[in-house]
């Protein structure tokens, strides 16, 4: 008998279980925030000279309680920029000094930590590595994915391609070439290699920091446990298939 034959209901059925298995990746955060960062890099490749800002992606350090990942980092004679990406959609509020943002899609509301708080562990890891100012190093958070500010946010809050410009504001130099040079040299030596165990404890991480899940059920005296929202559930089940 043809193994073809035999097949076929088999390649009948892949052919919808492929969509839908396509469908539930793109909407997991591990594809979000892979896709966000990938939209960061595309920026960065066509707008910033590569001669001038050196960039590192995907920079895991250790840090005194275990370790932290980096979403981007751009050395330059300008400063040290250090990038955050958040691909979100709907409706973000927040303020600098507030500890959980929210953001909104239609009627639900889901906190989330500050991110400029997040990526301000990030800098001091940095700065204890590179041995540098704090002031030569700077904060960026870039927002992609459709969602729109409707608070007041700072200027290194941004949009979409209005990270770039906000790297290329600062035009005086603070460093040489050749202390650009030593940096990366150092922060190349000083990261860890990319390899599943870091991925692992990077979304370790995310699941003890997550604080994503529905202000309605809080209002209602509900203890939402973060594993149950689709972002959490996730996480959680890649962390124990690990």
């Amino acid at each position: 008998m043809n193994i073809f034959v035999m097949l076929q209901p088999l390649f009948d059925m892949l052919k919808w279980l492929l969509p839908l298995l396509v469908l539930v990746i793109i909407k997991t955060p591990w594809f979000k925030g892979w896709f966000g960062e990938l939209l960061v890099r595309t920026f960065a490749h066509y707008r910033l000279d590569g001669q001038v800002y050196r960039r590192l992606h995907n920079v895991t350090l250790d840090t005194p309680d275990g370790a932290t990942q980096i979403d981007h980092v751009f050395l330059s004679p300008f400063g040290i920029f250090v990038l955050e990406t958040k691909n979100m959609r709907g409706w973000i509020f927040g303020g600098e000094r507030q500890a959980q943002w929210t953001q909104q899609i239609f009627r639900h509301r889901f906190r989330f930590q500050n991110p400029l708080r997040q990526n301000y562990k990030h800098l001091k890891a940095l700065e204890a590595l590179l041995s540098v100012p704090p002031e030569h190093i700077h904060s960026v958070i870039a927002f992609v994915g459709g969602s729109s500010f409707k608070t007041v946010m700072p200027d290194n809050v941004t949009q979409g391609v209005s990270c770039i410009r906000y790297i290329k504001s600062f035009q005086q130099p603070v460093f040489n070439e050749a202390q650009v040079s030593v940096m990366v040299k150092a922060l190349e030596s000083g990261k860890r290699d990319s390899t599943l165990t870091t991925h692992y404890e990077r979304l370790l991480i995310c699941v003890g920091a997550f604080r994503c899940w529905p202000i309605s059920a809080r209002r209602e005296g509900q203890k939402t446990d973060p594993r149950r929202t689709v972002e959490g559930a996730a996480i959680n089940e890649v962390v124990q298939s690990g």
